[in-house]
């Protein structure tokens, strides 16, 4: 796949879901400790997300980082923007302001 397809492909998905991971492994069986830290996190809020495992595609792994700017994985979306890795998304959460990014009721 062109790089040009694998960058369009992730506007795609970053613009067509409320939520978007770009993890390691999937929601149901994580590959590292950081993709199921996030994971947990944005089940907590009881919203569904889409997600792509950028394992199963080297092209998808590289282009991420560059689309981001952010070179480690999870990568997570909210509305289409960066919002950044489990970390931020941990902070995010603890202060409450996660539930408000992501229209959780």
């Amino acid at each position: 796949m062109a790089r040009q397809e694998v960058l369009d492909r992730i506007k795609k998905d970053v613009t067509t879901n409320k939520i978007f991971i770009y993890m390691k492994g999937n929601p149901q069986f994580p590959a590292c400790g950081f993709s199921a830290r996030a994971c947990s996190i944005l089940n907590t809020l009881g919203i569904p997300y889409g997600h792509a495992n950028i394992l199963e595609d080297e092209e998808l792994r590289s282009a991420i980082k560059e689309y981001s700017n952010w070179p480690t994985i999870p990568q997570i979306y909210i509305d289409g923007k960066f919002i950044g890795g489990s970390d931020i998304l941990m902070e995010l959460h603890d202060r409450g302001e996660l539930k408000k990014l992501a229209g959780a009721a």
